[in-house]
Formats: C-alpha cells, structure tokens, sequence
C-alpha cells in the first residue's frame, strides 16, 4: 500500500498538501522566519498526526469495549534536538479520559493496544525519539 501527498508551493514559505482523502491543508512558519504564520507547523503536525493516530485506535477500541467517556483529549509534546537538522528526540502523549464511573482497566487496555500494537505512527516515532506516554483518569 502507497499513499501520494503532492505538495506546493504557495509563496513565500506557504505550501499547501494534499491528502489522500482530497483534502487540503496549509503550512507556513512564523514571522520571525520568513513566514506568514498562516498555516501549521511541519513538526507539529507530526505530533498531530502521532496523537490523531493513536487516538483513532482507542476509540475504536473503546467503541468495541463499549466503554463510554464523556471527553478524550490527547496532549502531545515534542523535544527538539539543539543542533541542525532538529528533529524531536524525546515525546510525551499524555491521554486524558474525562466521564462519570471511567472504567480504568479497559481504557489502560485499549491505551495499551495502541501503543504496543496498532499505531503505526507511534511506531515510526520509536525509530528517532523515546517515546513517554501516561493516563490521566478525570471523573465527574
């Protein structure tokens, strides 16, 4: 299996890349260097793309489990190397599971799951960067 991304150049530091699913988004950088910062940042949208990976697999997980939570959110940060190229060498997702009642060995599970075994882009972080997760129980 292949995926095709085309990207272009917009200006200036604006590109603008496709996706698979015909859908569109921009990325620029900050004033400061050069940009218009009108569009997301490349490195942050691969934290994006970690957390919205991992984030598909405990739903659906969850959903399997028929687990209700009344909120998820995912807090993804990413520590860039000092020296040229930077690139993150250390990550943290820390999942949070808002709701009444959480049933914390289930959401541990389908967290585990992903982690271990369905995340591709967990995986591929792996290779260049430690990778810390954590779960945070909120109940109402």
């Amino acid at each position: 299996m292949e995926d095709k991304v085309i990207t272009h150049w917009k200006g200036n530091s604006q590109f603008e890349s496709d996706n698979p699913s015909g859908k569109t988004l921009l990325m620029d950088t900050s004033a400061e260097h050069g940009g218009y910062n009108s569009g997301l940042r490349p490195k942050a949208m691969m934290l994006a793309s970690l957390a919205g990976c991992s984030g598909l697999d405990v739903v659906s997980v969850l959903n399997k489990m028929k687990v209700t939570v009344s909120d998820f959110r995912m807090d993804t940060y990413g520590e860039l190397t000092e020296e040229h190229p930077k690139y993150y060498h250390t990550v943290s997702v820390e999942y949070h599971f808002y709701g009444k009642d959480l049933d914390e060995g289930k959401i541990k599970k389908a967290v585990d799951l992903s982690i271990e075994k369905y995340c591709g882009v967990m995986e591929m972080f792996r290779k260049f960067a430690k990778v810390n997760t954590s779960i945070h129980y909120h109940n109402k």
